[in-house]
């Protein structure tokens, strides 16, 4: 069966895993839900209501909470998701490589030389310790 967006309490009742996890999230940070609601941009009493599964938050107000979390929107949405960082290695890698594009020539040309230099370090690394 795949992923449940909504589970039982204790005593039967629909619980969003967001609630769990928003709780949980807050507690680990060691934030009051003031503090949760000063950091996205919020009122308390939303957080008290999203931690009861009273609402739901907007689609801004999840991604807000993925970020200040520092985890994935499906962690905080689905309750067997694995828990992620909000962006990934690759995705930072990626929007970085991307604002190259906005450098000058030479500048481009610096980075592209110090990424092969990165590699070739890396790869005759890789040789020299398959020669003991």
């Amino acid at each position: 069966m795949g992923a449940q967006w909504l589970r039982a309490d204790e005593d039967g009742g629909p619980l969003m895993a967001l609630a769990d996890r928003v709780k949980q999230l807050r507690t680990e940070q060691g934030w009051s839900q003031g503090e949760l609601a000063e950091q996205i941009a919020a009122d308390p009493a939303q957080i008290s209501r999203y931690e009861h599964g009273h609402i739901t938050p907007s689609a801004d107000a999840i991604v807000r909470l993925a970020q200040v979390f520092n985890v994935s929107c499906d962690y905080l949405l689905v309750d067997d998701a694995p828990r992620r960082p909000f962006r990934s290695a690759q995705d930072v890698l990626g929007d970085q490589l991307a604002a190259v594009a906005e450098l000058g020539e030479h500048d481009q040309e610096l980075v592209s030389r110090f990424i092969e230099a990165l590699v070739t370090k890396t790869r005759l690394k890789m040789l020299a310790g398959g020669i003991s």
